[in-house]
């Protein structure tokens, strides 16, 4: 039956990227209150089609976008068969600035194998995936080999403030599956099919310094008060040492060491520091001393500084020493590290190296996100491998994510499911940034991987 359901899915190619076309044509940016009701439409255009294909479909409403919960009626899934939850998102970033876009960002558009649009990796065109092998398994068995529930939310860009409230109160259906597929992350380089079975988790605060009540003369009183931003920059170049290393005390006292398995098993990767450096642009490569480029990027917690505020930003000179200075600041963090503690011990270390005549003040404190993991010697996880495979013609390897997916730890946390994160884009499909696109090949075997696994997965997870 596999067979026959791979099969379809190629000869049924292009009625799949119609489907994503128009999909990716709703401006569903969750950020900007003025697309509210494009974000409305978006969720309904997956209602609609996920009934379509045939499964119960509720929106479920939420203090701001709703939630689609589709599942599988009993007359369409074996009796007693394994559970599988799948999770994406149909809310998007938004898409400025739009005059760096070759085609407009909600038009999207083919030019060689790849399609561009906002959402077309993240996460509209992986989500798809999903729904276009339901559709597969739909028209040629008339079912599904199991039970299987698809959750998709529109508040992903906007750190998922509601998605929680409607998990617990779904607790009795969502609970009750066998494992989380997630695809919105990417397979490592072309050719080179992945399973990502770690993310980061992050934490953030963005803090202030004030000196005098007002901006002034930097002749008439410059030497005479403290300039917060001199005083912000002298404590950031103290938030790591000359190794690279971060210096709040602390910092790396509950980091999960990595394997040798792991090490090993990453240095078989096809990655190139040189060609990796002249793909960003940049002279030479920098982190934490005693660590490959992977185990910093995967394995390793760092804090960065995302954004600095003071001063004239304007064109030409003013003289001005200002009276304020501010600082935004972010810390990936790696399997059991805790995020509130990191935070506390960030803050406590700041306001130690705050020097005299400036005052300082927390603006800005973001809800943590924590790391998670999966194990990769699983029934479970053999099974999304094999369907890989089948998909792609290769093995996939495993990687981890530098960034963070807070779902996963959340799930894990509320109903104590696994995920397995089958990601179909490539590290340069330019999610979040103009021209996002997603490589029309990974996308139909993204479709096989998907249909393969709801298949092998119904054989891997039986009790």
């Amino acid at each position: 039956m596999l067979d026959t359901v791979l099969f379809w899915i190629e000869k049924n190619r292009g009625r799949f990227l119609h489907d994503l076309k128009n999909w990716l044509a709703i401006p569903s940016i969750s950020a900007q209150p003025d697309h509210a009701a494009d974000v409305q439409q978006a969720a309904e255009w997956a209602a609609d089609y996920l009934r379509t294909i045939g499964l119960s479909v509720e929106t479920v409403p939420t203090a701001k976008n709703p939630c689609i919960v589709a599942t599988t009626p009993a007359t369409l899934a074996p009796a007693g068969s394994p559970h599988i939850l799948i999770y994406g998102h149909y809310d998007v970033q938004p898409p400025e600035p739009l005059d760096l876009w070759t085609s407009p960002p909600f038009s999207a558009t083919v030019r060689n194998d790849q399609l561009f649009a906002r959402g077309a990796s993240d996460d509209k065109g992986q989500a798809h995936c999903h729904l276009a092998a339901l559709m597969a398994w739909k028209e040629i068995n008339s079912g599904f080999p199991c039970r299987i529930t698809v959750l998709l939310e529109g508040e992903e860009e906007i750190g998922s403030p509601n998605l929680m409230s409607v998990v617990n109160a779904r607790r009795d259906l969502l609970g009750s599956a066998d494992i989380l597929l997630i695809s919105d992350t990417n397979i490592f380089a072309p050719g080179v099919p992945s399973i990502t079975y770690g993310l980061r988790g992050l934490a953030g605060v963005e803090f202030a310094l004030t000196g005098a009540k007002t901006d002034l003369h930097s002749g008439m009183y410059g030497g005479t008060v403290a300039n917060p931003a001199h005083a912000l920059v002298e404590m950031l170049a103290r938030l790591h040492d000359k190794d690279g290393r971060v210096t709040v005390p602390g910092f790396y006292d509950q980091v999960l060491p990595l394997t040798d398995a792991e090490r090993d098993m990453w240095k078989t990767l096809p990655h190139d520091d040189t060609a990796f450096a002249r793909d960003l642009g940049v002279p030479a490569l920098f982190g934490e001393a005693g660590f490959s480029t992977l185990e910093r990027k995967w394995a390793r917690p760092t804090l960065e500084i995302n954004g600095l505020t003071s001063g004239y930003q304007g064109a030409g000179a003013k003289t001005v020493l200002p009276n304020r200075a501010s600082v935004k600041i972010t810390c990936r963090l790696v399997p059991n590290q805790d995020g509130e503690e990191i935070t506390d011990r960030l803050i406590a270390h700041l306001k130690s190296l705050t020097p005299p005549g400036v005052t300082f003040d927390i603006v800005y404190r973001a809800k943590a996100s924590p790391p998670a993991i999966t194990p990769i010697h699983s029934p479970a996880m053999a099974a999304a491998a094999k369907a890989m495979e089948l998909a792609f013609g290769k093995a996939p390897v495993f990687q981890r994510e530098g960034g963070s997916i807070p779902v996963v730890a959340w799930f894990k946390q509320a109903l104590n499911i696994d995920s397995i994160l089958l990601g179909f884009g490539l590290p340069d499909d330019r999610i979040h940034a103009p021209n996002e696109k997603l490589d029309l090949p990974y996308y139909y075997n993204g479709i096989k991987t998907c249909a393969a696994a709801y298949d092998l997965l119904a054989e891997a997870l039986k009790t």
